[in-house]
């Protein structure tokens, strides 16, 4: 019995093979853009075959005795392929076809162990540049992969929280060196000063109101002497009692300003300054 290889050089079967090439269409050319193709089945079909030639190359950049030319030249080829397959998923989304981008998962850098490893930018040929088979170790890529660092785990929500700071939530905490708020500060002292002025007029045009209605109330009730009298006690209780008011709320507005725009340090000082006051007014008294 004759062998395969006999009968396919007989003279019938080469006659037969050479009627069915001539019968069949010529063998169309992938164009060498993707934008030149205006048919989505086409586009389609230029896929698959691209996935068809990264397939074979794969299988051979696995052979480890090819050398380091071929496999160099393997590991190009592989990734031009990958590029050019971007281009033609890419075409097809603009032709109204599927996505392939959601549905195909990306090739991820493995070292030889098979861990997931991001390599920068490796020998200048840009980020996307991948190395396959036996071409991760080639002298000068298996440097690569032992330099490699993990890939970062996500943060969780407590560490991410743990390193926000003050300046994060802009509370304006360094905001005094730069001297932009100074104008901003004196406009509110002032109007804080007007504030507390008008107050303390408010009060004394008060005290000088129930001084006089407690003048008439003892010039109807008592004799001269007496309601004289009693306009000076009453007199002086409303004017201790309003000089009283207007010192604590002035006190209490000052407090206010120094908490609100003083530093611990100056507000020691101030403190300090303050008993240092009372006691020399205690020692005059």
């Amino acid at each position: 019995m004759a062998r395969n290889e006999e009968k396919a050089q007989s003279l019938l079967n080469r006659f037969t093979t050479m009627k069915q090439e001539e019968k069949s269409k010529p063998r169309e050319r992938r164009p060498y853009l993707a934008s030149q193709c205006r048919d989505l089945a086409d586009a389609d079909r230029w896929r698959g075959e691209v996935l068809r030639e990264i397939g074979v190359r794969l299988a051979e950049i696995q052979n480890e005795g090819l050398g380091e030319h071929r496999l160099r030249d393997l590991n190009d080829q592989i990734n031009k392929l990958l590029r050019e397959r971007s281009h033609w998923e890419r075409r097809i989304l603009e032709l109204g076809g599927h996505d392939y981008s959601r549905s195909s998962n990306a090739a991820l850098m493995t070292d030889l162990d098979g861990n997931i490893v991001a390599i920068p930018n490796p020998s200048g040929r840009g980020p996307g540049y991948r190395y396959f088979g036996a071409a991760k170790k080639l002298p000068g890529v298996r440097e690569l992969f032992d330099k490699a660092l993990d890939v970062r785990k996500r943060g969780t929500r407590y560490g991410i929280h743990k390193r926000i700071n003050a300046g994060y939530c802009r509370y304006y905490y360094y905001d005094d060196e730069d001297g932009a708020l100074e104008p901003h500060e004196a406009a509110a002292e002032k109007r804080m000063r007007h504030e507390v002025v008008t107050e303390w007029h408010r009060v004394a045009r008060e005290a000088m109101k129930n001084v006089a209605s407690g003048e008439v109330a003892a010039a109807a009730g008592g004799s001269g002497g007496e309601a004289a009298t009693a306009r000076e006690v009453l007199f002086e209780e409303v004017e201790e009692e309003v000089e009283e008011e207007i010192e604590r709320t002035v006190l209490e507005k000052k407090e206010e300003l120094l908490s609100k725009y003083t530093s611990d340090a100056l507000q020691g000082e101030l403190m300090g300054a303050k008993e240092i006051c009372s006691t020399c007014n205690a020692r005059t008294s």
